[in-house]
């Protein structure tokens, strides 16, 4: 349950970041470096989620299951 609530918490993240960088984008009109910052947050917390997925994944805490359950 720990789990699935820190991807869900780094998935707010990373939309929260994106937002933040349509805003800037919006109200700083290329004065600044303000949507460069959060961009490159955003990149980097969806870097580091496909990190923690594929670790989790290595350690067993998460297992790939098809469309269909099993019989």
């Amino acid at each position: 349950m720990f789990f699935k609530l820190l991807v869900i918490l780094v998935l707010l993240a990373i939309v929260a970041s994106l937002g933040s960088g349509l805003f800037f984008l919006v109200t700083d009109k290329g004065h600044t470096n303000r949507t460069v910052k959060a961009l490159t947050v955003r990149i980097a917390l969806s870097l580091g989620l496909f990190i923690l997925l594929m670790i989790a994944y290595a350690l067993g805490l998460i297992t790939p299951h098809g469309i269909y359950p099993p019989s």
